[in-house]
């Protein structure tokens, strides 16, 4: 099984997906989109992927100014869902996959950042994909945007701040995520301290106008649920490529 991922900044690392892989015994690369401004160059035959992951970034996916390579991007994401390959999407990648199908992202409601319950739709819990989620779980959020469910694809999960958590495409081929699973508490330090540095901290968590973030602190808590998102993750990924 060949793996390849695509991601956007140093600081949002593949994670788990990296020990599944590994575990597995799947060959897995990664194009790092941030080393090549246009990201034409740089990416891979999707004749050669079997799984493509792609990854979050705090840019946006109508950035297409700021950010040139996204338009190379999604054709990419494109041409890998045609040739029909699995590809999973994980916040901005989630995001990415439903503007590349057609669907619309836009700024959310509410800006939801911490360890908060996600629930899978009743679609969701007749997914194969899914059959070992809970109904209800905690998983970590970090997102201003949201998606819509793009045309032909199914609403697999939501939670109270965010009406569409997970989407499925082509019988459950295509995966989109707005929630992580792939963070292990050394990535989520190492993009916690990113953040900090460049001052992207809410000043005023759980208030009237951020009610669904949470104290930047809080998100390494002795408790967080990292192995559990992982286990699911590893799940997910097994059902993705036995398909």
């Amino acid at each position: 099984m060949r793996v390849h991922y695509l991601q956007h900044v140093p600081y949002e690392r593949v994670g788990w997906i990296q020990d599944w892989a590994e575990s597995r015994g799947h060959q897995i690369t990664g194009t790092l989109i941030y080393e090549d401004p246009t990201g034409a160059g740089a990416l891979p035959s999707p004749v050669g992927v079997d799984l493509l992951v792609v990854m979050g970034g705090p840019m946006n996916v109508y950035e297409h100014d700021k950010y040139p390579w996204l338009s190379a991007e999604k054709r990419f994401i494109r041409a890998c869902i045609a040739r029909g390959k699995a590809v999973l999407g994980v916040c901005l990648g989630g995001q990415l996959i439903a503007d590349a199908l057609g669907g619309v992202v836009h700024k959310a409601k509410f800006e939801e950042i911490g360890w908060y319950p996600v629930e899978l739709t009743e679609e969701g819990r007749q997914m194969e994909v899914f059959a070992h989620f809970p109904d209800r779980f905690t998983s970590l959020q970090w997102h201003g945007d949201a998606f819509s469910i793009p045309p032909g694809a199914t609403r697999a999960a939501f939670s109270e701040a965010t009406p569409n958590q997970a989407f499925t495409y082509d019988d459950a081929r295509v995966v989109g995520l707005q929630f992580h699973l792939e963070e292990t508490r050394e990535t989520l330090g190492e993009l916690l301290q990113v953040a900090r540095g460049r001052g992207d901290v809410c000043a005023d968590p759980g208030s009237t106008e951020h009610p669904w973030v949470s104290p930047i602190d809080d998100l390494l808590a002795p408790d967080a649920p990292f192995e559990a998102c992982g286990e699911l993750l590893f799940g997910l990924l097994d059902r993705m490529v036995m398909r």
